[in-house]
């Protein structure tokens, strides 16, 4: 049996940022082999993962990056348990992580290639793994998005401070030079911060579900059905108008100038930079 000083439980908790009893706990069990070592704590964080599997990760924070061209954004959500181990160093650090591993995912959507996708030889999963281990919670990536632009325009991430909510939103330009101007970026900006607070259906009423739609019909016309015959119709379809205003981001009043819509702060932005401009896709992510 090695003897463990206490200079290689200080190595290891360097290497591994666990606690110095579980690094002495695997140093014991490894007879001093600090490759062994590192192993034995990844396979408690593993092992943490299997047993807490069913348990539910309903707080985290999002995270959000750009590529320093401006060409492609990626935002995602890093969930835990409890809202105390949201707040903590080594949960912080995994999600910052998160951020890189997010933008340089070669899918647009799928969670299960960020776990797979590896920076510097080291895949997130291995940090998912390790940052469990050490706080004792199921972690798991939640929701993500990456947006690349294929012409024209920008694309602008807002989260909250708090972290719990944000969006990303792509806009597509005439050209090229007026995405690049600050009236048209602090539009996007403002449209992201937007979408966080109004939690838009979709980008227009072409894009709402249609089985949203037909039980918001059928809602509608059950609460005028004492009404004229001759009318109902008509009051449905002012109601699923309303409907649309309200639920659709083109349509909607603008939360900093409720005089005007979505769709004309883009354009009114866009002319004042000297060209067109329209919004083409948007995500929105909320935790906790």
């Amino acid at each position: 049996m090695a003897v463990i000083s206490a200079s290689m439980v200080m190595e290891l908790r360097k290497m591994s940022g666990q606690g110095m009893m579980d690094c002495k706990k695997a140093l014991n069990e490894a007879d001093g082999d600090k490759v062994k070592a590192m192993d034995i704590l990844r396979k408690k964080g593993l092992a943490t993962l299997t047993k807490r599997a069913e348990r539910q990760t309903s707080e985290g924070i999002i995270v959000g990056k750009t590529s320093e061209e401006g060409k492609v954004c990626a935002m995602a959500t890093l969930c835990c348990e409890t809202d105390f181990v949201a707040k903590s160093d080594d949960f912080v650090a995994a999600a910052q992580a998160l951020a890189d591993y997010a933008l340089a995912c070669s899918a647009n959507e799928s969670t299960d290639n960020i776990l797979e996708t590896s920076i510097d030889g080291k895949k997130f999963s291995d940090i998912l793994t390790e940052t469990v281990s050490k706080i004792g919670e199921k972690i798991q990536v939640g929701d993500y998005a990456k947006y690349k632009l294929d012409g024209p325009g920008l694309i602008s991430i807002y989260i909250h401070f708090n972290k719990k909510v944000g969006a990303m939103v792509q806009i597509e330009t005439s050209d090229e030079t007026i995405a690049t101007t600050d009236v048209l970026k602090q539009a996007a900006a403002d449209i992201a911060m937007h979408v966080t607070a109004t939690k838009p259906l979709s980008l227009d009423k072409d894009g709402v579900d249609p089985g949203t739609i037909e039980t918001e019909r059928a809602i509608f016309a059950d609460q005028v059905k004492n009404k004229p015959a001759n009318i109902i119709d008509k009051i449905v379809e002012g109601k699923m108008k309303k409907f649309f205003a309200e639920n659709c981001l083109l349509d909607q009043p603008f939360v900093k100038d409720d005089g005007k819509t979505v769709a004309e702060v883009v354009a009114q932005a866009a002319k004042q930079a000297g060209g067109e401009a329209k919004i083409k896709r948007f995500v929105r992510f909320g935790v906790g």
